[in-house]
């Protein structure tokens, strides 16, 4: 009897991050549920894939637990388990120094960046605690900005660091259901939210620098590493970025 497909959801798959991870899953010969809010992307990243017939693509706000609650019953119904989930969709807010952030900018980028990322893993985990065999894994999309905040970038740099304890928390408790979360860190991938640093990207001084990246594809393979590691093994945290850009050190 041959090896049984595995199963991976990816969330943000429309573009960018989520559409590289997603493409490289399914290059490998996973069967990846692609979800987002515009079906029409999430099609479209199918249909670029060497696979697409093991592409399945779902609209979903992730934000909103009753669309959340039926992606996962819809996974439930193809495919009957989930091995690997990468939690990516994230959203910016505009630039504005922290005493300017308005509460309806804090909330529409939490609600995505926590709340969403919050409701998708906890689903998620449940999935893997009651499938048979038990287990899976949990990777989520963190950032630089967890460690280290841009200027004018509160609720972005909030909501990253406050998916670093909840990494934490799921590779923790996961630990008795044969769950294991990972967090990648990535900075500076070339994507259309990454076109405008090629320009000018804001720095601590106030000035504007052109600052350096690198292949989306790249982080598509590494999300593919983490994914085809046996569960006895976890990467937790992985930083992964353009080589030259102003992180290590002073620029």
């Amino acid at each position: 009897m041959g090896q049984k497909m595995k199963i991976a959801l990816v969330t943000g798959a429309g573009a960018g991050i989520g559409r590289a991870a997603a493409l490289a899953l399914l290059a490998d010969g996973w069967k990846v549920f692609l979800t987002g809010r515009r079906l029409q992307t999430l099609e479209e990243t199918a249909q670029m894939s060497s696979n697409p017939g093991n592409a399945v693509a779902i609209a979903c706000d992730v934000g909103v637990p009753e669309q959340v609650d039926q992606l996962f019953a819809e996974i439930q119904v193809q495919a009957g388990r989930l091995d690997t989930i990468f939690n990516n969709a994230g959203t910016f807010c505009p630039a504005n120094n922290f005493g300017d952030v308005s509460f309806e900018d804090w909330r529409s980028v939490l609600s995505v960046n926590l709340d969403g990322a919050f409701l998708i893993a906890n689903r998620a985990y449940q999935m893997m605690r009651d499938q048979t065999p038990q287990g899976g894994r949990i990777i989520n999309n963190g950032s630089i900005a967890a460690y280290v905040p841009r200027p004018q970038a509160a609720p972005y740099t909030a909501s990253k660091h406050a998916i670093t304890g909840l990494t934490r928390s799921i590779a923790l408790d996961g630990r008795e259901h044969n769950i294991v979360c990972s967090q990648i860190d990535i900075g500076n991938a070339a994507t259309d939210m990454t076109k405008a640093m090629e320009a000018g990207a804001l720095q601590p001084d106030g000035s504007r620098k052109s600052e350096p990246t690198f292949d989306v594809a790249h982080v598509g393979q590494a999300v593919l590493s983490m994914a085809n590691l046996p569960l006895e093994a976890n990467i937790l945290f992985s930083t992964l970025m353009a080589s030259d850009m102003p992180y290590v050190g002073r620029g």
